[in-house]
Order: structure tokens, then C-alpha cells, then sequence
């Protein structure tokens, strides 16, 4: 294995409701909150556990040729830059979606355009 879905990012125009209500269809607690206003929701075990968490990013609007969630991986058996050059060699092409170049993450897109994000912690393989 060299890679685990960890996060999977939902753009929400109230991030603190859709949160709240996704917490409690799937019995999770809020696990952080960030500046921007992103609600972080997951199981007790928190992040890079067996669950992906579910984060709720703000958006001003909704685009409508656009996905309004993507997936976070990260690497397991090797670092950042090496699982970045796997994906790359499986077809994976970088993707520009606003960022600004300073991220710790790469966005890549698969073959058929959808984003997702590579982050850099390494996450224990899952038996």
C-alpha cells in the first residue's frame, strides 16, 4: 500500500451546520476548526484513524461545473515527494484550483480531471 484516504473535503456554504449535521447522522465530534472557517468532524479515534474525517471547507459559491468535494491521501510507505512521483508515473496530472504555491500539499487531478490532494504526513498502513 502507499496511500490512505484520510480526509474527504465537502465545499459548504455554512460549514458549522453542515458539520453539525453530518456529526450527528454519523456519531462524530467535531475534531478542530480552522481560521478560514473549514470544520474538521470525525470519529473519537480523530485523524489517521481507520475513518477518513470529514472536512466542511467555506465557500462563497457554490461552482456549478465543479465537484464540491475532493479526497486528501497520504502517503504510508515512502515520503512525500516519492508518493508524488508514483501517482505521477500512474497518470495523475497537477492541478490548479487557486492555490498559491505554498501549500504542504500537491493538487493533483486523476485521469478523468477529478482534484485531490496529496498531504505530506505519512499515515500507518491500515492491516
Amino acid at each position: 500500500m502507499a496511500c490512505r484516504l484520510s480526509e474527504i473535503v465537502v465545499d459548504s456554504r455554512d460549514p458549522e451546520a453542515l458539520a453539525a449535521w453530518w456529526a450527528e447522522v454519523l456519531g462524530y465530534r467535531v475534531l478542530g476548526r480552522e481560521d478560514d472557517g473549514a470544520v474538521e468532524i470525525g470519529p473519537e479515534a480523530g485523524f489517521g484513524g481507520a475513518a477518513p474525517t470529514l472536512i466542511f471547507a467555506p465557500v462563497g459559491e457554490l461552482a456549478p461545473r465543479t465537484g464540491r468535494l475532493h479526497l486528501d491521501v497520504n502517503p504510508t510507505d515512502r515520503d512525500q515527494e516519492a508518493e508524488l512521483q508514483r501517482l505521477l508515473a500512474l497518470g495523475a496530472v497537477p492541478a490548479d484550483v487557486g492555490q498559491t504555491g505554498e501549500e504542504s500539499w500537491h493538487v493533483l487531478a486523476d485521469p478523468e480531471g477529478n482534484p485531490f490532494c496529496l498531504l505530506r504526513s505519512r499515515l500507518e498502513e491500515i492491516p
